[in-house]
């Protein structure tokens, strides 16, 4: 007789682990950090504004364990400083999660200083979280980054972020062979539209609840249970990247 358990896969548990996770205060982000903790790992998170830091963090303490700070990762010396914070108060660190991200627009629409920062913000701050927890983590991490949908919309408004969305494809391939060995997964998710602060002003609080309902759009936690389900499976697969699209989204 077939034992039922021979049908699935192993599931590896997330209590006790310790993830951090930039832009961890709002939005997808937030959405992760209470997911995880819900399921038992202990989350730090940073963010850029107080208030939204201690919504957060009610949030994570109604479900679970968490701490966070206020980091701006648009300098590239507070990434460091970020993974020191959440090492510091959890013990060390088994998970990063890359988030922290702003929308841009087109090339020839943002002056040097905005495209520097979306660069520094949406691809630097990625990359050098990236470098520092290969270093750091030992054997059994995990690096997700989450990208975006944005990354096949080559349109001329969205030079800019396009090219760092697409940039993370290939860094996320590449950087899941470079680590494979040391047993660091590496994964990149890719959400489509998400009802988020990033939406506003172009799309409001009640368009966005709208358009969930129709299927035009993803809720925040949608993407949290993406991470969920890659960060569970057993250590011999990757889940090297994951779109996640609405129902109804003609343009991705």
């Amino acid at each position: 007789m077939t034992d039922a358990r021979d049908t699935h896969t192993e599931v590896l548990p997330l209590k006790g682990r310790r993830a951090a996770i930039t832009g961890g205060t709002t939005g997808i982000g937030r959405a992760i950090a209470r997911l995880l903790a819900a399921e038992g790992a202990h989350v730090f998170v940073g963010g850029t504004e107080q208030a939204h830091l201690d919504e957060a963090l009610a949030d994570i303490s109604a479900v679970g364990n968490g701490a966070g700070g206020l980091f701006d990762l648009s300098d590239p010396d507070n990434v460091a400083a970020f993974l020191a914070a959440a090492g510091e108060a959890m013990g060390g660190y088994d998970i990063v999660v890359a988030n922290a991200a702003e929308a841009a627009s087109g090339l020839t629409e943002m002056d040097e200083a905005a495209v520097r920062h979306a660069i520094s913000l949406n691809f630097t701050q990625y990359l050098l979280l990236a470098h520092r927890a290969a270093d750091e983590m030992a054997a059994g991490g995990d690096i997700v980054m989450i990208g975006s949908t944005s990354a096949y919309v080559l349109g001329p408004h969205s030079t800019v972020y396009a090219a760092i969305k697409h940039g993370l494809q290939g860094f996320s391939i590449a950087l899941r062979r470079e680590l494979g060995g040391k047993d660091i997964r590496v994964a990149l998710v890719e959400p489509g539209k998400t009802g988020s602060d990033m939406q506003m002003p172009d799309i409001d609080p009640a368009q966005q609840r709208e358009q969930i309902r129709a299927g035009q759009m993803l809720r925040a936690e949608d993407i949290a249970v993406g991470v969920q389900y890659l960060l569970t499976q057993p250590r011999r697969t990757v889940i090297q990247r994951l779109t996640i699209s609405p129902r109804v989204q003609e343009e991705e």
